[in-house]
């Protein structure tokens, strides 16, 4: 256990990443080590290098949105989550598509891996499960109207949460689908959930600006309830060793936050450190020399170097 303040962690800006024409929806790792996708606005799905922030390689451009992306490393392909259309299958060796799937006629919002299956949220309050070597659907999970927002999938405890727009968290069964836990403790939409890399709990955010904290072994039960933002919590990611996490939101901050104890270490802001102008989006915190990626309606991508 250690403890770290406020001054302790040291920012530094090192890239601005331009090219989008629209805001920036999400990130997603790429099958090189320095390298990763983003998904736009404009359709285009992009492959960046944190070494050479003026090198973008378009991946795919397609006529909707991008708001979910899902690499597979083990198949080296890169799944695709078309608004209002559904998934497209991206071979990285071929750099070519190899298969797409219709999914529900609105947003999809997040895409998961596990096993052979990946798991899409969208807007119309569905869950689909999906066979990626059949590409079919074998499950569609529908447990509210509102939008199924966020995934998290927990290997260990053998569930997946998925956070609503109805103010909701439903942890569901890996392996069978089964309904097991709904958590009410948000007053507004969930954003995002995350299961802790190293303790066994589940944080979520949305917004309400609320960062909630439950406890997987007592039946999730409320641990923590942080007020983070002063605006909707968007995405939150875990540092690659599980001692920090960072949020980001639509008061276009990222906060640095101790993953053991729950407390704000950071804010990076644009008067301090130059950050975005507009709403947060996604964060991916990489492996590769621990920098941070952030993406905004601003349409840019910052990169940051951010020293304990």
């Amino acid at each position: 256990m250690y403890s770290i303040g406020m001054s302790g962690i040291q920012v530094n800006k090192l890239h601005t990443f331009l090219g989008h024409k629209d805001a920036v929806y999400t990130l997603e790792p790429a099958d090189g080590k320095s390298s990763f996708f983003s998904g736009a606005g404009d359709g285009m799905v992009v492959r960046w290098d944190f070494d050479k922030p003026d090198e973008g390689h378009l991946v795919v451009n397609l006529p909707n949105s991008v708001y979910a992306l899902q690499y597979i490393k083990d198949k080296h392909q890169l799944i695709v989550g078309q608004n209002f259309q559904g998934i497209h299958v991206i071979d990285l060796l071929k750099n070519d598509e190899v298969g797409s799937l219709s999914l529900s006629k609105s947003e999809i919002f997040d895409l998961k891996y596990n096993g052979n299956h990946l798991f899409a949220s969208t807007a119309d309050g569905s869950v689909y499960v999906i066979d990626l070597e059949e590409l079919r659907i074998v499950e569609q999970l529908n447990h509210s109207i509102k939008s199924a927002r966020c995934i998290s999938i927990n290997v260990r405890s053998e569930e997946f949460a998925v956070g609503y727009s109805d103010h909701m968290v439903r942890i569901f069964d890996l392996n069978t689908c089964r309904l097991k836990h709904e958590l009410a403790g948000h007053t507004n939409s969930v954003f995002t959930v995350a299961y802790h890399p190293k303790q066994p709990l589940l944080l979520s955010g949305g917004r309400d600006a609320y960062l909630k904290v439950w406890n997987i072994e007592d039946n999730y039960s409320l641990k923590e309830s942080v007020a983070a933002h002063m605006f909707a919590i968007n995405h939150l990611e875990f540092s690659p060793n599980g001692q920090l996490f960072v949020t980001c939101s639509m008061d276009k901050s990222i906060k640095v936050w101790n993953a053991h104890e729950f407390k704000l270490l950071k804010v990076i802001d644009k008067d301090r450190y130059a950050g975005h102008g507009t709403s947060v989006n996604k964060l991916y915190w990489s492996p590769y020399k621990m920098q941070l990626a952030s993406c905004s309606d601003d349409r840019t991508i910052s990169i940051w170097d951010l020293k304990t």
